[in-house]
């Protein structure tokens, strides 16, 4: 049996090696070409419910970008709070914003996608860039960098959302690690032709590729999803792009409770087990290979079964997966993260296992 073990381990570490540096390594070691800057008319669309401390905070910012031809298209989701009324006020304030007013639908009550929908029909351009209330870019230049990825081919952008961080926070640190390397997985995919996700916080699509898929439709009744099971659907390796300028990222405020980003990561998990069949097999396939590389060498130490061979092949691994995950998160800007691995990589491959278990006993709760 441990032989068997023995030999099941050195196939994890060859397969997860297959992943790291032949996959990942798409992403982690391209080059940024910057593109000649195409100038079209943009609308950022951005929808909030109940978000009145964000958009106090963020809709101003989003107002100073250095863009010659852009919409702000902000959309109410029926809040509660003085969230449209700030709405309003912006809306009198600055010249290119566009209010859309959702009210309570019975057969949408609460649903994102319906609220998005309506304001994906008001804006007025073609190319529509997307960021959540809780969001703002890195730098004026944010719709710049996003719209020169656009071309006649590439009419869909994936772009980084990342995480504000917080001093001597472990929690901090685990967010921003699980954020890059869901970045690095996506980005790397897409570069291979599989596009299979993207973050609401950071997305362009030309509203063509929206109503092609007739929006959301089809997964409409998943309240989630309304970015990701969108680009797993409508994104293609001829129609997709990734723009990792640090230009062009966004941030947010991340969870300051491991109880609200374990919520948060439920309701991602369920919206993944919608994606094709294809890609819900690449992603199985890897993350069973984390837990067996977790677990494996355990086992094999334990009763000292060519322990020498093991330790050799535990250094292999851990050194070729920092340097993927190295290159990639010096591109992404997170490379305090990874003065923490591998520490963070056995707590996120927990984290991964327990979500899965609470997955199938109970629902998450979804959009506010």
């Amino acid at each position: 049996m441990l032989t068997i073990l023995f030999y099941l381990f050195i196939a994890v570490v060859a397969g997860q090696f297959l992943y790291y540096v032949v996959i990942f390594g798409k992403f982690s070691f391209a080059k940024w070409t910057a593109l000649p800057q195409k100038r079209v008319p943009i609308s950022v669309i951005v929808c909030a419910k109940n978000e009145e401390d964000n958009v106090k905070e963020f809709v101003p910012l989003l107002m100073q970008q250095d863009y010659p031809d852009f919409e702000v298209v902000l959309i109410d989701d029926a809040s509660s709070d003085e969230t449209l009324e700030l709405f309003e006020a912006y809306e009198k304030q600055y010249p290119n914003i566009k209010l859309v007013k959702v009210q309570n639908n019975e057969a949408f009550w609460g649903n994102k996608k319906f609220a998005l929908t309506l304001g994906i029909k008001a804006a007025k351009n073609e190319y529509l860039l997307f960021t959540d209330a809780d969001c703002y870019p890195a730098s004026t230049q944010w719709i710049k960098e996003m719209s020169s990825q656009f071309s006649a081919q590439k009419t869909i952008v994936l772009g980084y959302g990342a995480y504000e961080k917080t001093k001597n926070s472990l929690l901090n640190k685990l967010i921003r690690y699980e954020t890059l390397f869901t970045a690095v997985s996506c980005f790397s995919w897409a570069k291979l032709g599989k596009p299979y996700m993207g973050v609401g916080r950071n997305l362009a699509y030309k509203k063509d590729e929206f109503f092609r898929v007739r929006g959301f439709m089809d997964h409409m009744k998943i309240r989630s999803g309304d970015d990701d099971l969108f680009i797993n659907q409508a994104a293609t390796g001829s129609n997709t792009t990734v723009c990792f300028s640090p230009d062009g990222f966004t941030y947010s405020k991340p969870k300051t409770s491991f109880k609200s980003w374990f919520a948060q990561k439920r309701r991602h998990v369920a919206t993944a087990s919608y994606y094709k069949g294809i890609d819900k097999f690449h992603l199985g396939v890897f993350y069973i290979l984390q837990l067996l590389f977790l677990l494996l060498p355990i086992v094999l130490l334990a009763f000292q079964f060519e322990w020498i061979i093991v330790l050799s092949l535990l250094a292999f691994r851990y050194t070729f997966t920092w340097i993927s995950l190295g290159f990639a998160a010096g591109k992404l800007k997170e490379k305090d993260v990874m003065y923490w691995y591998p520490f963070l990589e056995i707590v996120l491959i927990i984290t991964q296992f327990n979500l899965f278990i609470s997955s199938m006993f109970s629902k998450p709760v979804h959009w506010k």
